[in-house]
């Protein structure tokens, strides 16, 4: 992602209720990797982004297909270590 995205209304509500900052979005996707891609999306094709912030915090980010000219973000979230092996691979 070169930088250019906007957030859906859903991922604004997530990061204000979970306390993500728009700089911490940045860090986590300029250093993240695509960990899922979701071709049927319900919108269109998507992915799933996970990073780390400066600070070591885990945040997943799903987005839009990131080829698009400006990335839609649909939603952010810190993700549970019950859930996530090393927070890239689902638990089964």
């Amino acid at each position: 992602m070169r930088g250019d995205f906007e957030f859906s209304q859903h991922a604004v509500d997530q990061a204000i209720i979970r306390h993500i900052l728009v700089q911490e979005l940045r860090e986590a996707i300029t250093g993240g990797e695509v960990i899922e891609v979701y071709l049927d999306d319900k919108y269109g094709p998507s992915c799933l982004i996970f990073g780390m912030t400066r600070a070591g915090r885990p945040i997943h980010i799903q987005c839009s297909d990131p080829s698009r000219p400006i990335v839609k973000i649909v939603t952010v979230y810190e993700p549970a270590p019950a859930l996530w092996i090393e927070f890239k691979v689902r638990r089964r």
